[in-house]
Formats: C-alpha cells, structure tokens, sequence
C-alpha cells in the first residue's frame, strides 16, 4: 500500500542517491495535448535541495516538451524506481520552473546543486528547479529486476561532435532549430539572448 511523506528525509535521499536514473512527466492544459516522459540521468544530475524541493540539470535534446509546460502551467512530476533491491516507485509532484542560463539565478543554483559532470557541460539547457508538493511511494511490485551496467557514451559524443564540426554556437542553432517549441506548438526553449 501506497503511503505520502511529509518531507524528502534523509533517508529518501539516500534511496533517491542510489537509482541510477529518473523519469520527469509533465503535460499541457489542453485535453488533446500530449503528456511527455522523459528518462533523465545520470542519477547526479538530480538533486535533493531540502525537503520539499528538488532541482535536476536539463540538457539540450531532441524536444523540449518539459520546458514548454512548464512554462504553461509548471506541473510536473519526477518518478523513480528501484530496478535492484526491495521493490519501490517513489512520486515527487509540484511546481517547476526551467531556470535558464542568463537568468540571475542560474549561476548560484548551478553551484548549490553540484551536478555530477557529464562530459557535455556546454550541453546544459536549464536546471529545472521543483518545489515538490506531494511526496508518495508504492509497491513497485511490476518493476522488473535489472542490473545497472553503465552510462552509455552516446550523448556527449553527439554533443561533442556538434562543438566540433558546427562551432561554438553549434548547439544554440540545434535549439533554435529543434527546441523553439513543443510538439504541440507551445513556446520553448528561446534563442540565447531573447526572453
């Protein structure tokens, strides 16, 4: 049975500490709008900032839907799970806010939370920032068993390779190109240098 928490204590940090990966979900207002989950990790990319509030480094990618919500109504949800051990889902829900480089907030909330480096550091799009409202766990019982082998290289080899062949604006381009909005049209991810 399913049971809500006051606060992330510490030993949900722990527990939170030791999953290799996370998944955020979020969705627009509109009834035929799309929900969007996204896999996000590694595991210290995410951080607990007390015990209502969480932050996690997001990267740029092929879509943006998390930030265009959140910049619509802020919903969001982050879920884990234990893949190994006991069996258990942990639901952080609140409000988030993707909090953009050359926002004045971004430099201190880049250094308070420590990410874990990911060998694509110019990749980084936002941190998104959640004051978490609901904190809730359940059984986990359908989550399979599965071993943890490692990160895959793929993501910062590809970002590397747009540094490389596309310059040092490579990326902001790719956004401009592939970011600027969701799949359902909602405003996203802005050029730098515009709001």
């Amino acid at each position: 049975m399913g049971r809500t928490y006051d606060e992330i204590d510490e030993r949900w940090r722990q527990w939170i500490a030791r999953q290799p990966i996370f998944f955020v979900a979020s969705a627009p207002l509109v009834a035929d709008g799309h929900v969007n989950v996204s896999p996000k990790g590694p595991i210290g990319t995410l951080r607990v900032l007390d015990g209502h509030s969480i932050a996690y480094l997001d990267v740029v990618g092929s879509g943006a839907e998390t930030i265009a919500h959140l910049r619509e109504n802020g919903r969001i949800v982050v879920m884990l799970c234990a893949f190994e051990g006991p069996p258990r889902i942990l639901r952080l829900h609140g409000r988030g806010e993707a909090i953009m480089p050359g926002d004045p907030r971004y430099e201190e909330l880049l250094e308070r939370c420590a990410f874990e480096k990911t060998g694509a550091d110019e990749a980084r799009r936002a941190i998104v920032l959640i004051d978490v409202d609901r904190i809730a766990d359940s059984c986990g019982y359908g989550v399979p068993l599965m071993s943890f082998e490692g990160e895959r290289p793929h993501y910062d080899a590809w970002a590397r390779k747009k540094l490389r062949t596309g310059g040092p604006d490579a990326l902001d381009r790719y956004q401009e190109e592939h970011n600027s909005e969701a799949i359902d049209g909602l405003p996203a991810v802005s050029a730098p240098g515009r709001a």
